[in-house]
């Protein structure tokens, strides 16, 4: 994940989520395991998925981004999810300054997968082919659960279970300096003068 701040508000882009990639221990509707997500998956899911909105530690009671508006970018390529956010909100802006976002996050409903067992003393692997994206979230209070922990919810409307797995891996700040910059030189140069 790298965050930038800009003229124009927060830059935050990197990848949600590898696929391929196998989890930490997991809870899930089959019980615990490691799960893996395969190519094409998310993919899929952008193309079906209607708008898709950014939140803070899953708290979808606030939208800070979204694909209806053009904040929000997904695309899978050849390495996972990837996620190009922009981001005006002042709190966020300001959490992003002291270093407080860990990461990203996302929710998941309607998976399509299969369990494998494995040998013997090892957790059952999980392969999700198919998935709804349910929102993306930056994660600041809670632990990056993709090798660490989940959480599962009832979402509000229906027996719809969304599942939230998140990608561990530390953000890195970066300040752009506003290129559009107004040339204040003069108005300094008097200020100066006035200051004797």
């Amino acid at each position: 994940m790298r965050i930038e701040e800009r003229a124009d508000g927060l830059h935050i882009y990197g990848y949600v989520n590898v696929t391929g990639k196998i989890s930490r221990p997991v809870i899930t509707p089959h019980g615990k395991c490691v799960e893996t997500i395969e190519e094409r998956a998310f993919a899929k899911a952008i193309e079906a998925s209607g708008d898709i909105a950014v939140s803070v530690d899953h708290d979808k009671t606030h939208a800070y981004a979204s694909t209806k508006t053009g904040t929000l970018k997904l695309k899978e390529d050849a390495i996972g999810l990837h996620a190009d956010v922009l981001i005006t909100d002042p709190t966020v802006i300001e959490m992003a300054k002291k270093g407080r976002i860990r990461g990203w996050s996302f929710g998941m409903y309607n998976v399509i997968d299969k369990l494998e067992q494995r040998a013997e003393g090892e957790l059952p692997l999980r392969r999700i082919s198919g998935l709804m994206l349910d929102h993306i979230t930056l994660v600041v209070n809670k632990n990056p659960c993709y090798a660490a922990t989940s959480v599962e919810y009832r979402a509000d409307e229906g027996d719809c279970l969304v599942e939230q797995r998140a990608i561990d891996i530390m953000p890195e700040l970066c300040i752009i300096p506003s290129e559009n910059k107004p040339d204040l030189s003069d108005y300094e140069k008097r200020l100066e003068a006035l200051k004797r």
